[in-house]
Parts: C-alpha cells; sequence; structure tokens
C-alpha cells in the first residue's frame, strides 16, 4: 500500500481573548496533518502545540518530515502499533506533533473500514458524558457575563478558570450567573498547597465539584498534601502528561487529566485511562485550545471516561473544521453518521 502525507500550518484567531493564570492568548496555531491512501481516502489529524510543554507550531513544523516519513515507509494504516513505536524512536518528545499523526491514521483507518472511529473501538455512544465549558479568568464582573452567556448557549457544566487575588469573588459571581450548572474550577498551579486547602474549603461551600491542578507540578508533595487535606476531590493535569506518570500521581489524586496533545496521541491517551482505571482514578479528557482537526477524535474517547472538557474549538472564533456534534454540551457519538473520527473541512 502507497501512502502519501502533508501538512500545513493554520493561525486560528479566538472569539475572545482567553486567561489563565499563566497568560493570555488570542490565536491559537495549529497544524494539520493529512495522510491518504491509494484509494483517495484522506485521514485528518491536527496538532495544537503548548509552549508549556516545550513545543511551539515552529517545533511541530520541524519534526512533521521525519514522523511522516515513518508513515510512508510503513505504507500500513493499519499497522498502528508499529508507526507509533517508530514514531517514538525517530522523535523523543514533541507529543503534539506525535498527536496530529496519530490522529490523521485512525481517522484513515476508520474511514477504510467505514465506521466512526468509536464503533471500529468497539464503544459504547450510549455512555457519554457532557463537556465543560470553560469561562477564562477576568473580572468578576465579566466572568459573570461569560458564565451568563455559556448557561444562555445551553451549557449547564462550567470550568472556571482560578488563580488571582481575586478567586473567591469570581467562584461567587460565576455561581451568582449560573446557579444550576455544575462547576469545576482551574488553578493552572497557581497556588500553594495551604492556599489550596483553605480554598477548596471555600470552594465546596459554592458547590465545586473538584479542584483541577492547584498546585505546580514540580511540588509532587504539595500535591498529596491538598489531596490529603482537601474539601473536594483533586485532579491533577500538569502533574499527569504521560501513562508513566499515572502511577506516580495515583496516592495524591483523585482524577486524572488526560490531553491528547500532552501524550502523543490516541494509543496513548487510552494506556492511560487503563492505566487509571487500574489505580481506582476517575479519569477526565482534555484539551488546548484546538480545532476539530483533533477534538473530533478525543470525543470518540467519551465512552471511557467520567468528565470531559473538550470545549477547545468553541473558543475558536471559526474552526475551519466540523466535528463530533455538542447539542447543549452533550457529545452525541450516536448522531455521527461520517466514517473515521467525523472531522471535515467546512
Amino acid at each position: 500500500m502507497t501512502l502519501s502525507t502533508s501538512f500545513e500550518r493554520l493561525e486560528l484567531p479566538l472569539e475572545t481573548p482567553f486567561t489563565i493564570a499563566r497568560g493570555t492568548q488570542t490565536v491559537s496555531e495549529n497544524v494539520v496533518v493529512r495522510v491518504e491512501d491509494g484509494d483517495g481516502r484522506v485521514g485528518v489529524g491536527g496538532a495544537a502545540p503548548a509552549r508549556h510543554y516545550g513545543e511551539t507550531a515552529d517545533t511541530v513544523e520541524a519534526v512533521l518530515p521525519d514522523l511522516l516519513a515513518v508513515v510512508e515507509e510503513v505504507g500500513d494504516p493499519h499497522q498502528l502499533r508499529r508507526i507509533e513505536r517508530r514514531m517514538r524512536e525517530v522523535v523523543r518528545d514533541n507529543p503534539a506533533a506525535r498527536c496530529a499523526v496519530s490522529v490523521a491514521l485512525h481517522d484513515l483507518v476508520a474511514k477504510r473500514a467505514d465506521l466512526p472511529l468509536y464503533r471500529y473501538w468497539g464503544l459504547d455512544p450510549e455512555r457519554t458524558v457532557r463537556t465543560s465549558f470553560t469561562v477564562g479568568l477576568d473580572d468578576p464582573d465579566r466572568m459573570r457575563e461569560k458564565a451568563a452567556d455559556a448557561v444562555d448557549a445551553g451549557h449547564g457544566v462550567l470550568k472556571v478558570k482560578l488563580g488571582t487575588d481575586r478567586d473567591e469573588a469570581v467562584v461567587d459571581a460565576v455561581r451568582s450567573a449560573a446557579p444550576d450548572a455544575r462547576i469545576r474550577v482551574d488553578a493552572n498551579e497557581a497556588w500553594t498547597p495551604r492556599e489550596a486547602v483553605r480554598m477548596s474549603e471555600t470552594l465546596a461551600d459554592y458547590g465545586v465539584e473538584f479542584i483541577e491542578q492547584p498546585v505546580p507540578a514540580e511540588n509532587p508533595e504539595g500535591l498529596r498534601f491538598v489531596h490529603e487535606r482537601s474539601a473536594l476531590p483533586v485532579a491533577a493535569d500538569e502533574s499527569c502528561v504521560t501513562p508513566d506518570d499515572v502511577p506516580r500521581v495515583a496516592d495524591r489524586t483523585d482524577i486524572v487529566t488526560i490531553k491528547l496533545m500532552k501524550c502523543g496521541g490516541l494509543a496513548e491517551a487510552r494506556r492511560m485511562i487503563h492505566a487509571a482505571r487500574v489505580h481506582g482514578l476517575e479519569v477526565m479528557l482534555g484539551c488546548m485550545v484546538e480545532s476539530n482537526a483533533s477534538i473530533a477524535a478525543a470525543a470518540h474517547l467519551a465512552p471511557l471516561l467520567d468528565y470531559a472538557d473538550l470545549d477547545g474549538s468553541l473558543l475558536l472564533d471559526r474552526d475551519p473544521f466540523d466535528g463530533v456534534s455538542l447539542p447543549d454540551g452533550v457529545i452525541d457519538l450516536a448522531a455521527l453518521a461520517r466514517p473515521g473520527t467525523g472531522a471535515v473541512e467546512r
């Protein structure tokens, strides 16, 4: 079999500036990969690199020729394990770049089987979850408006970014605008362990579900301190990047947050999910600000999850790709009539 490959870089403006504790983003740079078989079927995948994990669009473009050379050399998209093993040998890090290739290959393989990816995997579309919608950092009044707009748009689960000196005021504002919504918060490593424990008690009074990454990833004992004393469950995001990290955080968190761009693709994400289950942990699948070239693929993992935070494409001013339907945030796999991941150019 002969495979041909290509990639292109896209600059995708956000609908509004998106702020977390580490900074503000107005544009998301994505790199889209395409893998075509000899019958004209094309698999599509996307990379949304994050500087926090040492990647940029430049580094993705720099390593993709080597990764795609592996794909063309193997020549068979059904040899997913061999290709992904060889890619890790050729490029040790760069998970977002490997993710784009992984997603494109899975999309192509499912298209060759004429099945949506979840059916190719044998997953139950009725066992799905609802994605949260993220309310980025701003002053409390503006965050109240953002939360009200999200609820009006049908989002019943909100993820609120924290990590400032006005966190309680922010949560109070969001809760006042969304009294019936499920609320989760994400500090993005901004608190000290003792601050996190104090905040957990305050947040519990507002009916918050859990706290994501309250302390820096470089402080694993601080994460344990919070986990043992927190009034709320704790999710590990920056502290849990690859499958090897799952057993390391198993005794200091309740939930692991998996992202395709952190771990390197769909196969690695599934390994992390299975590892988390072995250790009795719950699982949330998150994302960067990214297009449906990758978000659509992530949605097919929904039957394996406890929580989802797959709103990355919803934050874009315009996504060049359509994906899996998200009515009121519900990941509706059963409605997907297209084979593959469902990502198609608009």
